[in-house]
């Protein structure tokens, strides 16, 4: 009776610890896949700056509204509508010294005032004819052009498919030369998209030309977007 009572005492306290025993580890199979999507622009972004000066701030800030002004009535004009001109930034602040050839500190006025405008054009074409009608003023200071699309997430999304799609065919070839197969998918790691676009910020270092001419700016055909994604499966044996 005893070594029965004991028998049973045993297996209830060993029980609890034969419950903990962990099961046995599913194999799994981590694959990052990357992808690429490119997609026309939709639009170019334009801009440009007025500059003044004055002796005090008020001066500077007055000549640069009557310059900004003109300016906006220009870039009309030339067949852009109000609402695609925008402020892109305004500052006023102390003018820089300058020195001239022989040492001496050149007389300026006490302040600058600068008006950066943003310039929203779909004719992507033209382009180059718009920044050359720009640089033809001596009222505005062409800076920069840049192209993108009405729906960026769009580019994305695309990339992330294309991503997916790689780490599969990854994960089908290394599970092949295994032996094995894919089970089920287990987890998705996003990653980074975003768009790789060489001409994004294209800077002008002109000065004003005499005559509006055509500046030989190459619109991108494309816009690529990349993005990675980690994708994680259960592998199992081949049926």
């Amino acid at each position: 009776m005893r070594l029965a009572l004991a028998a049973a005492l045993a297996l209830a306290l060993a029980a609890p610890a034969l419950a903990q025993t962990p099961a046995p580890r599913q194999p799994t199979i981590s694959v990052m896949g990357t992808g690429e999507a490119e997609l026309k622009p939709d639009f170019a972004t334009i801009f440009v700056s007025v500059e003044t000066k004055g002796d005090t701030v008020a001066q500077a800030s007055s000549a640069n509204s009557a310059g900004t002004e003109r300016v906006l009535a220009r870039i009309q004009n030339l067949g852009i509508k109000k609402e695609d001109i925008q402020t892109a930034n305004f500052q006023v602040f102390q003018t820089p010294m300058q020195v001239g050839p022989d040492g001496k500190e050149i007389k300026q006025p006490k302040f600058s005032a600068n008006h950066q405008l943003r310039i929203k054009t779909r004719n992507i074409d033209g382009v180059g004819q718009l920044a050359g009608e720009i640089l033809a003023s001596g009222d505005m200071t062409f800076q920069s052009v840049s192209f993108g699309l009405d729906r960026q997430e769009e580019g994305g999304d695309k990339a992330r498919e294309a991503a997916v799609r790689d780490a599969k065919r990854q994960a089908d070839v290394y599970a092949a030369a295994a032996g094995v197969a894919l089970g089920r998918l287990v987890e998705i790691r996003d990653g980074s998209a975003q768009p790789v676009e060489p001409y994004a910020n294209m800077r002008m270092e002109m000065r004003a030309a005499k005559s509006p001419e055509s500046v030989p700016l190459v619109p991108p055909a494309t816009i690529r977007y990349t993005a990675n994604v980690q994708l994680v499966w259960e592998l199992a044996q081949k049926p």
